[in-house]
């Protein structure tokens, strides 16, 4: 995940995914709405198969759309569906595992929550992007940690490995984050419970973002 030249919209799934077929509708229309760069497949208490169903329902629309597919927690099996990428926390498997299983050539990112230290470790052993957060209240999930965009000004000042703003972000809240220098808004709850759908939403962040 090379850093971009302006913000970009990496988008989490709903917590719940009932029936892969009918989110991967709601995904496409999302998708019109403006321009998106991942889509983590983040999904809790649900079988390997759930988990499966759901990348493979959304990997074709994912490819065609040209949005990096990334699956939460588990580099064993991002790597057997074959996903772009993942994404592990503190808790999950450590960097090294992480980047071994999935290779050199997919992506890795690391949940760094509100601390320079485990970011400059995660970006020092190459990691492809680091996340910080919650910057928010958020329901998705039980966020330990509140981070301040402070911390993206500094990281934008002193390193080259892109950041991830998590936690909470909606069109309402997310400019600060933008001008204090987020590679990419990671979104979940402020796309697919928007009031007006998820295409609209899309399209309010590409304005934000575009301003």
């Amino acid at each position: 995940m090379p850093r971009s030249a302006s913000c970009r919209l990496y988008l989490i799934t709903p917590v719940r995914i009932e029936v892969p077929e009918a989110f991967t509708a709601i995904l496409a229309e999302a998708l019109t709405g403006g321009d998106v760069a991942d889509l983590q497949v983040r999904l809790k208490d649900v079988s390997d198969d759930h988990i499966a169903a759901v990348v493979r329902a959304v990997q074709p629309l994912c490819e065609a759309s040209e949005v990096a597919l990334i699956l939460n927690d588990r580099p064993d099996l991002a790597a057997r569906l074959g996903c772009d990428g993942v994404h592990v926390g503190q808790s999950d498997a450590p960097y090294a595992e992480a980047r071994r299983i999935m290779g050199k050539d997919r992506i890795v990112g690391v949940t760094c929550h509100d601390s320079r230290h485990l970011a400059m470790e995660a970006s020092e052993a190459g990691a492809d992007y680091v996340a910080f957060g919650a910057f928010f209240p958020t329901a998705t999930k039980d966020a330990s940690t509140h981070a301040e965009p402070e911390i993206l000004e500094i990281w934008q000042e002193t390193m080259q490995t892109p950041c991830v703003a998590i936690g909470g972000i909606t069109v309402d809240n997310c400019a600060p984050l933008v001008e204090a220098g987020a590679d990419f808004l990671a979104v979940s709850a402020g796309v697919w419970a928007y009031p007006e759908g998820p295409h609209a939403a899309v399209a309010a962040f590409a304005r934000v973002l575009a301003s």
